[in-house]
């Protein structure tokens, strides 16, 4: 009995020490046979490298399949819906890419939809009936395009947009394009605007600043229409239609704290002259809070104390409102 569970468990031993030495789909490989296989790949692969100057084609195309094998999904092989959603999170270069590959996908009209509206968010073409052979394609090329030559020549910018039907020759339609875009130079944008008025005047009143803090609602007002680099008739004039247009959007504040435009403008400045001194390296002694208050009050009288003291800390928290 001992000695046939002995023998038992040498088969099974053998066994195992077998099939890790060498197995084939006919069963269990002898040594000698594992050694004569395993010395042919060898001598095999030594002259297929002989054969390619050093380089194991054989190994690489074997590679090149596994990777194959376990590389990207098909699109092609998903559901519409998902293929689409996957795509649509690619910029234009790499879409123009992945068209090579799934063509029908990548060139879907639905996708360079999103990629116009996401980049542009107005234009003129958007509202009205598409032309024969109209291509959203194409037409985010000439966005493109246009954008590069307003980024070198703002007035040649606007024109080319118009030359393309993308605009409408209208101040109120140059606005809001200026408005929904963010590919646009700022320096050469507040260039344009200081010479279009009448897109200006437009411009600001596209903002609404309802119910928000005057520090904030003039840094939003600076993120978009950008300020000189120097004091001059230019910023007084943005601080000015600011102004007026803050009080539009806030009425009942404005007769709350007893305030009208030309107090605002007041504040204004002296808000962007005080975050200049804080943030400034070059001024030392800092404009304290109670001198603020002080020379705040005394250009406009009517203002609350307490209320120039949130001003105050708004830009000592946060910093500059026309950065």
């Amino acid at each position: 009995m001992g000695l046939q569970m002995g023998q038992g468990l040498w088969r099974v031993a053998r066994n195992q020490q077998l099939q890790q030495e060498g197995c084939s789909e006919q069963g269990y490989l002898t040594r000698e046979q594992s050694r004569r296989m395993a010395a042919g790949s060898i001598s095999s692969t030594s002259h297929r490298k002989q054969v390619q100057g050093g380089i194991d084609i054989y190994h690489l195309l074997k590679a090149r399949k596994s990777k194959e094998q376990e590389g990207f999904i098909n699109l092609e092989m998903l559901p519409p819906e998902l293929s689409f959603t996957i795509l649509s999170y690619l910029n234009a270069t790499d879409l123009c890419l992945a068209s090579c590959v799934w063509q029908d996908l990548a060139n879907d009209e639905l996708l360079w939809q999103g990629l116009c509206k996401s980049t542009w968010g107005h234009c003129s073409i958007y509202n009205k009936n598409p032309p024969l052979g109209f291509s959203f394609r194409k037409l985010y090329m000439q966005l493109d395009e246009g954008s590069l030559t307003f980024n070198a020549n703002p007035e040649e910018g606007v024109n080319y947009f118009m030359s393309k039907g993308i605009l409408d020759d209208s101040p109120k339609e140059i606005a809001k394009f200026i408005f929904c875009t963010r590919t646009l130079n700022w320096k050469k944008l507040r260039i344009y605007l200081d010479e279009r008025r009448d897109v200006l005047d437009d411009l600001v009143t596209l903002h609404n600043f309802r119910n928000q803090f005057l520090p904030n609602a003039l840094r939003e007002f600076f993120r978009h229409i950008h300020a000189p680099e120097e004091r001059g008739e230019y910023l007084e004039t943005l601080i000015t239609k600011f102004s007026h247009r803050f009080c539009v959007c806030n009425p009942d504040l404005m007769r709350e704290l007893g305030l009208s435009p030309d107090a605002v403008y007041v504040l204004c400045y002296s808000l962007i002259l005080l975050s200049i001194d804080l943030t400034s390296p070059h001024v030392k002694n800092k404009m304290s809070k109670r001198e603020f208050i002080r020379n705040t009050r005394r250009a406009a009288q009517n203002i609350s104390e307490d209320f120039v003291g949130h001003l105050y800390d708004n830009i000592y928290l946060i910093g500059h409102v026309a950065a």
